[in-house]
């Protein structure tokens, strides 16, 4: 139905085999012009992973990734959807005009209103690019767009010129390439970038593609394609069957130049190419693929830990490259063996994508300058007076816990990113619970008039009745949809972070509410209360979410 090839071409099989013969780089830059063999990273956390469920983030949030990715070394940042919402636009206007050091790339459908949108956001940009998409699959034409072969060339034709007189990068997507008829792919190619597309991505949007047949179909766009050079063949892989990164790869091997991929893998269902996986593999494996990105690898795991901590989304220990469990040796045969020789059992080193020895780093002796030098190095971009508040901070943690992590820098961070006013401030709390004591809480919140307000609630335990108290002294009601607690660092004395999102009958949106502290119950009350808090501002700016739909091409 689809025309997706089920073999591999000879091409990619007689390169592979040559590949496997290098063994240097100097081997394989001999023959072939450098950039020929760069890899271009575009990164869509911001965009395609923001659309995972509770990986929301805010204004604040973004700019601080984006500051990170930039750092990171990526080539392009995807920083948003601007037609989706006022926050959007805004979020990667703001991104366009601070960021410095990677193409912004900002993301409109295949309509006017979309990439005017998108090119009024990011057109202050140093290197804005417009990515214009259209779905191009028998399935989507036939159920979801109901055109024509020939209507979704020319709306596409139509697009990419029009994104062109704006700026002149423009990446081009067929939505759902990879179940898209051969013919008719190479088609629609063509014509996008006869209209001006400078690179065209090849989505594999329900992760449906295998490596070979993926690779066969960025082959066969090279082989057919008649004016192919000219563009820069992407790839953008979705993991729905756990093969996102090797298809990826896949790509690259075929003659793909730009992958498109997101901090953690995340991304809608179950995420997309993983960034780290991506980088990690090529330059691990440069033996085999002689490719090379730009990507400054000892930023990998600050950069991971950074999202982690923005979404409250935590990477699986076992998770590749910046898992807790990826350097870590517990069998006592690899023990033995590392001890002789490191690469018996581990073929990256850990300090090569920045994971630290250890994560003691300060004390509560610890000064300003020592703070400083750490938060800078973790990738975070913080004022003199947000430093100082956290300095404060940190010594009050300090002073709680014998010792201070990483973990614990990053929640006292996160803190000073949020956007979202403390309309209601948490001044105390009392909570009574036991096997035979009836659950009650007492909690004093000052209101945004500055009046202090005390009420109490029995609940099934401390922490249900911390939340009618607060609700009671609010007025806002909302249903707890998740509640989560986790452990930010090791330890009895162990920060625990809880994550909690709430959902309002009358408002079609969920609320993110995420605190630390030593006392979890503490915690508890004062992230439903951050939530509360995006609730009352939600209704207090009046902001109503324009809802267009959730993007599809690289998605």
């Amino acid at each position: 139905m689809y025309g997706l090839p089920s073999l591999i071409p000879h091409e990619i099989e007689e390169k592979g085999q040559s590949m496997r013969t290098s063994t240097s780089p100097d081997s394989t830059a001999a023959s072939t012009p450098p950039e020929a063999n760069r890899v271009r990273i575009f990164d869509t956390t911001l965009r395609d992973g923001e659309q995972s469920p509770g990986a929301s983030m805010n204004m604040a949030e973004k700019l601080e990734l984006a500051r990170a990715l930039a750092a990171l070394g990526v080539d392009v940042i995807e920083a948003g959807f601007p037609i989706a919402s006022q926050g959007d636009f805004e979020a990667v206007r703001a991104i366009a005009a601070e960021v410095a050091g990677s193409s912004v790339c900002g993301l409109a459908r295949c309509n006017d209103r979309d990439i005017d949108r998108a090119w009024e956001a990011i057109q202050f940009a140093q290197h804005p690019r417009i990515h214009v998409f259209l779905a191009t699959s028998a399935i989507h034409r036939e159920h979801k767009l109901r055109m024509t072969k020939a209507q979704i060339i020319e709306r596409a034709v139509a697009s990419v010129r029009r994104a062109k007189s704006c700026c002149p990068d423009v990446e081009f997507s067929p939505e759902d390439a990879a179940r898209t008829e051969l013919e008719f792919l190479c088609e629609v190619v063509q014509a996008a970038i006869e209209a001006g597309a400078t690179t065209v991505n090849i989505p594999d949007t329900v992760g449906y593609a295998t490596p070979i047949q993926y690779a066969s179909v960025i082959a066969a766009l090279k082989q057919r394609v008649p004016n192919i050079e000219r563009a820069i063949i992407s790839t953008h892989c979705h993991d729905d069957l756990g093969l996102a990164v090797a298809n990826s790869l896949a790509g690259c091997e075929a003659g793909a130049r730009q992958v498109e991929c997101t901090i953690n893998g995340i991304g809608e269902r179950a995420g997309n190419a993983s960034l780290e996986e991506v980088v990690m593999a090529l330059k691990t494996r440069f033996d085999y693929y002689g490719l090379t990105t730009k990507i400054r690898t000892e930023r990998l795991y600050p950069t991971s830990r950074m999202l982690s901590a923005i979404t409250g989304l935590a990477v699986q220990r076992n998770k590749a490259i910046v898992g807790r469990n990826a350097f870590a040796h517990e069998a006592g045969i690899h023990q033995d063996g590392l001890l002789k020789e490191r690469s018996t059992y581990e073929i990256m080193r850990p300090e090569d994508v920045g994971v630290p020895r250890t994560d003691l780093v300060l004390g509560k002796h610890s000064g300003r300058h020592a703070l400083r030098e750490r938060v800078t190095e973790m990738g975070y971009t913080l004022s003199d007076e947000q430093l100082e508040t956290l300095f404060h901070d940190f010594k009050a943690l300090a002073d709680k816990k014998k010792e201070v992590y990483d973990e614990d820098l990053v929640v006292l961070i996160e803190k000073h990113l949020d956007d979202v006013p403390p309309l209601w401030q948490l001044v105390s709390l009392h909570t009574t619970a036991g096997m035979s004591v009836l659950p009650t809480a007492t909690v004093a919140i000052r209101r945004p008039d500055g009046e202090i307000v005390q009420d109490a609630a029995i609940g099934d335990g401390p922490v249900d009745a911390i939340f009618k108290a607060v609700e009671r002294v609010t007025g806002v009601r909302a249903n707890l949809h998740q509640f989560v607690v986790r452990s930010v660092t090791q330890g009895k004395d162990a920060q625990g972070e809880v994550t909690l999102e709430l959902e309002v009958e009358s408002d079609d949106r969920s609320y993110r509410g995420r605190a630390a502290s030593t006392d979890i119950i503490e915690a508890s009350a004062q992230a439903y209360l951050n939530a509360v808090n995006a609730i009352a501002t939600h209704r207090e700016r009046g902001h109503v979410r324009e809802v267009v739909g959730r993007p599809g091409a690289g998605a």
